[in-house]
């Protein structure tokens, strides 16, 4: 009885956690490859524009902290004119937000 009540247990997480990652991945689509492109590298028109840093990068990642791009997600990002060059995502949970910041990391070669 334990054990299927812990095996139960599992199969939740884990199909808890891959509605998370595809939810995260169409999250990405909609609200961030414009920019950053599909698969993270950010060679897109507006990304080149704007020089947003290519996710796929090891050194990129490592030199990204979860809380700063928490904080960028939810707060959106200014230039050093203070002027918007990423909207804050209002409508995500903080679940959301964290699942967008491990499919970001899911980028890393």
């Amino acid at each position: 009885m334990k054990k299927l009540i812990v095996l139960s247990l599992a199969a939740f997480a884990l199909t808890a956690f891959a509605a998370s990652a595809a939810d995260a991945k169409d999250v990405w689509k909609d609200k961030c490859a414009k920019c950053h492109g599909e698969d993270g590298k950010g060679q897109t028109k507006m990304g080149q524009k704007l020089g947003v840093k290519d996710y796929t990068d090891a050194k990129v990642q490592a030199d990204l902290k979860d809380e700063v791009a928490i904080k960028a997600i939810k707060e959106g990002v200014k230039d050093k004119d203070d002027k918007v060059v990423m909207k804050p995502a209002e409508d995500l949970s903080d679940a959301d937000i964290k699942a967008l910041v491990d499919y970001i990391r899911s980028f890393k070669k």
